[in-house]
């Protein structure tokens, strides 16, 4: 295992960063790896590169957006048909109270996912996802869900592409659900989506097979589950990962224990006053095994206030 320290660097493909060591050691890394005439080339095959999405690519406050749409599905349902409210964590979504659902713990998150989730086809399941992302705004920011991407990560992102790395997302969100607006806000195909699942089936009972979901939980893409599932949609170590919570933890200590020049990052939120602020304490995106062994990990942890000069492409409202 080699990890890459250090901060050369002769160009300016981060305008989004300040000029930081955070940035001087991403750049860095990225040159080594690149140049044939390196020791610590590597190949363009193996440059695979992946990251986290909620808190790494996108904003995750004040709760996962992901939860946002099923609660809201699942309140747009109950108005169709008020029998489907037969647990207090679906009549408290169908009130829109996020935060009666989350006091409910997983039993209840998992109870009003599946509901919005299950009994459609993958096409019908994404075409509604993509309804609501047009419809659906922040309640803090007054944002598109999809527009509270940060700028510093779509530039990392388009560097890493433009060095013939391959991208990937490797996230706790659900697999469908990012693969409907993954491309698009961040240049990453659906095959390059990985996510948590629910069960699906084949059904060839109409005039057209299809996927259909179901609703019980296949994988959970969180903690050692992302390395296990990076071996088996993936089937090569990334030289590089990205993530903000102790959920990704595991991805970068699978990633950084490679041969070779590695780059694990994590995400770090300190900018109360154009994002959020939060680490250890909370109810997501809690990092505290993380920020305790980056530094002797050789993993980088960028300041989101000190390192970042800009957080959204689109100023909040």
């Amino acid at each position: 295992m080699l990890l890459f320290f250090a901060t050369g660097a002769s160009a300016d493909p981060l305008p989004s960063w300040n000029d930081t060591a955070a940035k001087a050691r991403v750049i860095s890394f990225v040159e080594a790896v690149t140049d044939p005439a390196s020791e610590m080339y590597v190949t363009p095959a193996a440059r695979i590169a992946t990251f986290d999405n909620d808190g790494t690519l996108w904003a995750e406050q004040p709760l996962y957006f992901q939860l946002f749409y099923a609660v809201d599905t699942v309140a747009r349902m109950a108005k169709d048909d008020p029998s489907i409210l037969t647990t207090d964590a679906r009549k408290a979504a169908a009130k829109g109270d996020v935060q009666a659902v989350m006091a409910g713990g997983n039993a209840a998150l998992l109870d009003v996912l599946a509901l919005s989730h299950a009994g459609q086809s993958v096409e019908d399941f994404q075409a509604g996802v993509a309804m609501w992302l047009e419809t659906a705004r922040h309640p803090t920011t007054g944002l598109r869900y999809d527009q509270m991407v940060y700028q510093p990560m779509l530039e990392l992102l388009r560097y890493l592409r433009d060095e013939d790395f391959d991208t990937y997302i490797v996230s706790g969100g659900g697999i469908h659900f990012m693969r409907v607006f993954a491309e698009e806000a961040y240049g990453i195909p659906p095959e390059h989506v990985i996510g948590s699942s629910i069960v699906t089936s084949y059904d060839v009972t109409g005039a057209t097979p299809v996927i259909q979901k179901e609703a019980e939980l296949f994988f959970n893409d969180d903690k050692e589950g992302k390395p296990l599932a990076i071996d088996r949609h993936i089937g090569r170590r990334p030289i590089m990962a990205g993530g903000n919570s102790d959920g990704d933890f595991q991805m970068l200590e699978w990633t950084t224990a490679g041969e070779g020049a590695r780059l694990g990052l994590y995400v770090h939120h300190t900018d109360a006053n154009r994002e959020w602020a939060y680490d250890r304490d909370g109810h997501i995106g809690v990092l505290k095994r993380g920020l305790d062994e980056a530094e002797d990990r050789g993993w980088l942890v960028i300041d989101m206030a000190k390192d970042w000069a800009k957080i959204f492409p689109v100023a909040p409202q």
